[in-house]
């Protein structure tokens, strides 16, 4: 019998993942069960705190005392709702617990932004962690020292398991369903639950944030040019000149400005702009891509692939507006 606590912090947290996590694991163990195997778990939602409220106040959950659980095989950390430097106060007797349950035997898996508590018990240190692609700037500043999946759904080494974000925490849980049991009973799970088994990428679901948070105005000046020329080819030997400054110096400001270089910036400002028209289902990928700037249909596709993970017409099929009919 394996020990499975799914802890509760001193915090605002996504009950979703805490009881989505507990259904999950339970009817896997009954699925178990029912082909004739012994219990392989006992499922705990423990923490310091006496009871958890949902983000608009009604009560979601009364833990266990977590005191009363000295051994545990698998830690599971709930998603929090913001404000994360200060659930990392709150929650140091929590984040002592955990640390100690790893360095006795347990796994520990966060979900979604759990991974904040989870890189502050410092088990992620030189290690990779995946995060929601919306939280990677400010997990990165509170947490240089841990790398960042980028992209990725699910990280799993040294016993240390992270999820990307959101709902995908699911894509999680079944991940761990194989592991606790076996393909069979994960399979059952995904299709009970009708949750994707296997998702691996984050990239489709990734909303380019254009990167003008710096104070660097000669690189805001290039981006706005960038934004406002995407169906002509931009020369950025040009650019530079048109800015007085050297190409050398200008790709120099614009990675330390944005974090990409100008060819990057610019293929993935493409590639939402082209994002959001195949949403919208009203032009074909080819007007699109010409829309865009691309007159080469290969490399279009390749540059859309690369950056979503998807070829356009598979991602228009997938996200399009559907016509309802009456």
């Amino acid at each position: 019998m394996k020990q499975v606590t799914i802890v509760v912090p001193d915090c605002m947290v996504n009950v979703n993942t805490i009881g989505g996590a507990y259904d999950i694991l339970y009817r896997a163990n009954e699925y178990w069960k029912s082909a004739g195997h012994p219990s392989l778990l006992n499922i705990d939602i423990a923490g310091f705190v006496s009871e958890v409220r949902s983000h608009n106040g009604y009560l979601a959950i009364r833990p266990t005392d977590i005191r009363s659980i000295r051994h545990t095989d698998l830690v599971l950390i709930p998603a929090v709702l913001g404000a994360y430097e200060e659930a990392v106060r709150q929650n140091q007797e929590l984040l002592s617990w955990i640390r100690l349950q790893y360095k006795t035997g347990a796994e520990v898996a966060s979900m979604c932004s759990g991974g904040f508590l989870l890189a502050a018990t410092g088990l992620l240190n030189n290690g990779a962690c995946s995060i929601h692609w919306n939280k990677k700037e400010e997990f990165e500043r509170m947490f240089p020292e841990v790398r960042i999946a980028t992209g990725k759904i699910i990280t799993h080494e040294n016993g240390i398991y992270t999820n990307g974000g959101a709902y995908s925490f699911l894509n999680l849980v079944l991940y761990l369903v194989e592991q606790l049991f076996d393909r069979s009973i994960a399979i059952l799970c995904s299709k009970v639950f009708q949750i994707d088994v296997d998702r691996t990428t984050q990239s489709p679901f990734t909303i380019f944030q254009v990167q003008k948070t710096h104070d660097d105005e000669l690189i805001r000046d290039a981006q706005t040019y960038i934004e406002e020329h995407l169906d002509t080819r931009i020369s950025f030997e040009k650019l530079a000149l048109q800015l007085a400054t050297s190409r050398r110096n200008f790709d120099r400001r614009f990675i330390k400005a944005t974090g990409n270089t100008p060819v990057e910036y610019l293929q993935r400002v493409k590639v939402e702009a082209a994002k959001k028209e195949l949403e919208r289902g009203r032009k074909t990928v080819f007007e699109v891509m010409m829309d865009v700037g691309y007159t080469d249909d290969k490399t279009f596709r390749d540059v859309f692939r690369k950056v979503t993970g998807l070829l356009p017409q598979d991602y228009k099929s997938r996200y399009q507006k559907p016509e309802y009919s009456v």
